[in-house]
């Protein structure tokens, strides 16, 4: 029997069709239908100037943890135009993109629980609480709640707020408390009986088709791939930084959630010791930019591709110059976009309900796989 779930659907998380093909109650087919949202994002992108122009839209592709998509740019534009980063702003950056990957993990956590088995009032609004935290640690930081646009090239915008002591204390307080916060999630969800048989043993997908089907992020590593951009091509200040690149072996949609959970802790450690570099740096070396040409014209038919570690996964960002000060060829590389396409091996001989846990567990957005 031939199934449509989508596209305008509750448990689709944005405008997806999923184009099911059931054999009796169990899942034979499953073909992902996108395209519904018409973005021309690179197309956009194409048509301003390297400069100025192009920084305010990476913030509305995964618009759910959107500093790191800030940070492809920025990697891409800065190696094509050989613009230099201050130390100093590469800590700020290093930890403004943690605060944005604990930002999107809370919303996944929440969004998966509320797939699975419906739990709104605990743990999705306590997941939503805490997202809020954060945004209000990065609003104090940026100016805005959502669309932050804290990255320029060459540095940030702008220095910590003042008195800076107040903003360290906040985020200090914040991840205090972050561990108490979590082992509440483990009570609600992991040690949950009707969330463990929901997702243990359901969606696998092991490590070989992961890979094939170019699995980045916590999918990826949640079926026990060792890859993560921010160690094996290091940018920013994490390698300066001790922090561990979390995995799991079990290839399901429950290691998938475990994944999540545990980088949320690994990007608390990394925020503290930005913290702490930030809070004893001398205050004449607080570059927060270099000093960066009014007009970029990179050299016609340079080509160049930078990836950073998203929320979601590897982001990066091809762009190919023509001399002109705006890019010839601009293509994103989606992690959401290879990501669900996995789907259709994780829902093989599933359910209809594993097939929306699978969907769950993958946290796409949609606004980054049509971008």
């Amino acid at each position: 029997m031939f199934l449509n779930i989508g596209p305008h659907h509750p448990a689709t998380h944005g405008v997806l069709h999923l184009k099911t093909v059931l054999d009796g109650e169990q899942v034979a087919d499953v073909e992902p239908d996108i395209g519904y949202l018409h973005r021309c994002e690179e197309q956009m992108c194409q048509n301003n100037n390297y400069r100025h122009q192009i920084m305010p839209y990476p913030d509305r592709w995964d618009y759910t943890a959107n500093l790191p998509n800030e940070w492809a740019y920025a990697r891409v534009a800065e190696d094509l135009n050989d613009i230099e980063v201050p130390e100093y702003a590469q800590i700020l950056r290093t930890m403004s993109v943690e605060f944005a990957r604990i930002m999107g993990h809370m919303l996944a956590v929440g969004t998966f629980a509320l797939d699975v088995y419906g739990d709104f009032t605990a743990t999705f609004m306590y997941a939503i609480r805490d997202r809020e935290l954060v945004q209000n640690i990065l609003e104090d930081l940026t100016g805005q709640r959502m669309m932050f646009n804290y990255f320029r090239l060459g540095g940030v915008v702008w220095d910590l707020p003042e008195p800076r002591e107040e903003f360290f204390e906040k985020v200090r307080d914040f991840i205090d408390d972050l561990p108490e916060a979590l082992e509440e999630y483990h009570d609600l969800i992991t040690t949950n009986e009707i969330f463990q048989k929901r997702t243990i043993g359901t969606g696998v997908i092991d490590a070989e088709t992961a890979k094939q089907y170019g699995c980045t992020g916590p999918v990826a590593r949640a079926s026990g791939i060792d890859y993560d951009l921010r160690r094996d091509d290091p940018y920013g200040y994490y390698d300066e930084l001790d922090w561990d690149v979390v995995t799991e072996d079990g290839c399901d949609n429950f290691a998938r959630l475990l994944v999540r959970m545990r980088e949320v802790e690994e990007s608390a450690k990394l925020i503290s010791q930005c913290v702490d570099l930030l809070e004893d740096w001398p205050e004449d070396e607080r570059d927060i930019q270099s000093n960066v040409p009014r007009t970029l014209k990179p050299d016609a038919d340079t080509e160049v591709y930078r990836a950073v570690e998203g929320a979601k996964g590897e982001l990066g960002i091809y762009v190919r110059s023509d001399g002109t000060d705006k890019p010839a060829r601009f293509k994103i590389r989606s992690p959401c976009f290879n990501n669900l396409h996995s789907l259709e091996a994780m829902a093989q001989g599933e359910y209809v309900p594993d097939l929306i846990a699978a969907l769950g567990s993958l946290d796409v957005i949609l606004g980054e796989v049509d971008r």
